[in-house]
């Protein structure tokens, strides 16, 4: 045997160990009677009663909870649990128009335990960790996070001088390949039952695309694009990659090689049939500023990552509070409502470089909503500190 074929034969004695660990480490999350066990369905159930409560239908489950888990782990157990459909809406958000399919809360309960127990705990291993949506300490504030320590190694290496190439997908749920979603379940999957109880919920929204208001969808959608991740981090050698679900940057020195890295994401992208936004996807210089995720971020040359509030967002909030005044006088609204509104955002706005901005929106609160009541002649006693923003009537960040 030449030194070359024992390389080679140690090399396979490698993989077949490492496969073997793989397959003993995650044999629970590939077997069915472990995965839809009645102790699994409970815990999904309490999970799925969170912050929805109130609702009428999730009130009658709680009502008889215990037999309605076991009525569902029995007809899962004899194969007959199937999907009964979806409540259809539209939503407008922030002048969008989102078609959101939510499933029952029997549904839920069941796609809570096929995700948390099987589907992420197989395939989130197989992310890259840049991958920031829809997993466990990851989100929003993560991907803005990691583009930041980009920007970081980005300037200790080069300065200020660079280029980042932002792309965006279009209409990403409503494109996804159904074929793609069942060979990647065939893959990290060997259980038949699991295998098509997916393929039966990823059906029920039609010949392709995922519907917004399932968790299948959002775990199908980070998995239908991983082949990108992968090839822009291993192959094209980018260390400044970052994807929050449909929106997604790659940082480098030279304008020609993004330029060279965007038809590879188009050839990608294609093979995947995702469809890119061109009017999204550009580049852009890195000292001219850019925008990602409703964020402008500008590195300065000193090296700080200057992180601005979305101008629309002030602009949205300003008009809000103005609207608030009529329905407060009215008795639509209470002082306590139109507080937790302007807090929320005061926590929104405190995630950026916004000091001024945020100082003057506690003016405007101030200007419409504390000032009137004091010249009236009210109590300001009378006004619990809760219903004032920052602890008090004139207390500014």
């Amino acid at each position: 045997m030449t030194s070359e074929e024992r390389r080679e034969a140690r090399y396979q004695r490698r993989v077949e160990r490492r496969t073997a660990k793989k397959i003993q480490s995650r044999a629970c999350f590939d077997d069915f009677d472990i995965v839809f066990s009645y102790d699994n369905l409970y815990k999904s159930y309490k999970k799925c009663r969170r912050n929805v409560a109130w609702k009428a239908s999730v009130q009658k489950y709680i009502t008889q909870a215990p037999m309605m888990v076991n009525q569902t782990y029995t007809r899962l157990q004899e194969g007959k649990f199937k999907s009964s459909g979806f409540y259809e809406f539209d939503i407008n958000e922030r002048g969008k128009i989102r078609h959101i399919k939510s499933v029952t809360v029997v549904e839920r309960v069941v796609q809570r335990c096929l995700c948390d127990n099987a589907l992420v705990p197989m395939l989130a291993p197989t992310f890259i960790y840049d991958n920031a949506a829809s997993l466990e300490n990851r989100g929003y504030h993560f991907s803005i996070r990691r583009m930041c320590r980009h920007l970081h190694e980005h300037y200790q290496k080069h300065g200020t001088e660079g280029y980042i190439l932002l792309f965006d997908f279009s209409k990403f749920f409503d494109n996804v390949s159904h074929e793609l979603c069942k060979q990647i379940m065939k893959e990290q999957f060997t259980d038949e039952r699991i295998i098509a109880l997916t393929e039966h919920f990823i059906d029920c929204f039609g010949d392709i695309g995922l519907g917004l208001g399932s968790q299948i969808s959002q775990t199908f959608a980070l998995a239908s694009a991983n082949r990108l991740d992968h090839y822009v981090k291993e192959v094209l050698r980018i260390r400044g990659y970052g994807r929050y679900m449909d929106d997604g940057y790659l940082i480098h020195e030279s304008k020609e090689y993004l330029h060279h890295c965007m038809d590879e994401i188009r050839k990608i992208c294609k093979e995947l049939g995702i469809t890119l936004n061109e009017k999204k996807t550009q580049i852009v210089k890195i000292s001219h500023g850019f925008t990602f995720l409703k964020t402008r971020f500008t590195l300065t040359k000193t090296g700080k990552v200057v992180r601005r509030i979305y101008k629309k967002s002030v602009v949205r909030e300003r008009r809000k509070l103005k609207k608030f005044v009529p329905l407060l006088e009215s008795g639509v609204m209470t002082y306590t409502d139109i507080y937790t509104s302007f807090q929320s955002w005061s926590a929104y706005a405190k995630n950026f470089n916004a000091w001024h901005t945020l100082q003057n929106m506690c003016k405007l609160y101030n200007q419409l909503f504390i000032d009137p009541w004091i010249i009236s002649g009210g109590d300001i006693k009378l006004l619990h500190k809760k219903h004032l923003p920052m602890g008090g009537a004139f207390l500014m960040l």
